[in-house]
């Protein structure tokens, strides 16, 4: 197998992990859990850009027209980040963050953008909740 083989199975597996772990009831809040998408953001954006430099820079447009599951990847891909922005947008705004420049980011890069919004929001978040004396 190779890397680019393997790799699906990874980010899949890590998903599952985080998915259960946020999904805990006993989950509760961490301070600096903001560091978590910032370092996705810059690494998928260092892996992204090994792509770019690979495979060209419109070389994802090539797979999501090559034929119906190309098509139905990328509407996948649309409708994820339609639901994302649905869903962060409100807490953003609470937040005090401006939505027109992360929508630029998140349209241009995808889940680059969002990771970095994601990262953002909850370090303004953080700063905003006050610390437990406990």
């Amino acid at each position: 197998m190779t890397l680019v083989s393997i790799l699906p199975w990874i980010a899949a597996a890590g998903l599952l992990v985080f998915a259960l772990v946020v999904s805990s009831p006993t989950n509760g809040h961490i301070r600096g859990a903001w560091l978590f998408p910032a370092g996705l953001a810059v690494f998928f954006l260092g892996w992204s850009l090994v792509a770019v430099f690979t495979e060209g820079l419109f070389g994802f447009w090539t797979e999501h027209t090559r034929n119906l599951w190309g098509n139905q990847i990328w509407f996948d891909l649309l409708f994820a980040v339609g639901i994302g922005w649905y869903l962060i947008l409100p807490r953003a705004r609470a937040a005090g963050m401006k939505p027109l420049p992360w929508l630029v980011l998140i349209l241009s890069t995808g889940c680059i953008g969002f990771l970095a919004m994601t990262a953002r929001l909850a370090y303004l978040e953080e700063r905003l909740t006050p610390k437990s004396t406990g």
